[in-house]
């Protein structure tokens, strides 16, 4: 397992976590590549970071805080990705995240490219 993947991950997870929980939607999609892909169930999917930045905004702005992932776990899948799967809570919702892809950018900080989770309330 590469250790240095796997700490940029966690790094790229918590930075992500943290612009969230500050209310911060385009440090949210600053976490994003340019064209990623984000499959919010039941909100819809979300292409590109400008798309997936309006989608936090509009949950910030409802009132959504405090993200916490319970029990991450982190899948090495070659040496520039892995993918974080996690359960999550927030001040009123919960859900799943089913698969979050983290890839290695030449600076080495990681980005995602594919966000897929469910919520409920």
């Amino acid at each position: 397992m590469s250790t240095s993947l796997e700490n940029a991950v966690r790094e790229a997870s918590e930075r992500w976590q943290r612009f969230f929980n500050t209310g911060n939607a385009a440090g949210c999609a600053s976490c994003y590549e340019e064209d990623a892909s984000m499959v919010a169930l039941p909100f819809g999917t979300f292409e590109g970071r400008s798309a997936i930045e309006s989608f936090w905004a509009d949950l910030i702005e409802k009132g959504f805080a405090e993200v916490e992932y319970i029990e991450p776990r982190i899948e090495v899948v070659d040496s520039e990705s892995a993918i974080v799967s996690s359960r999550w809570k927030m001040n009123n919702a919960h859900g799943v995240i089913t698969k979050e892809l983290w890839v290695l950018q030449p600076n080495g900080t990681a980005l995602l490219r594919e966000d897929h989770f469910e919520a409920t309330s």
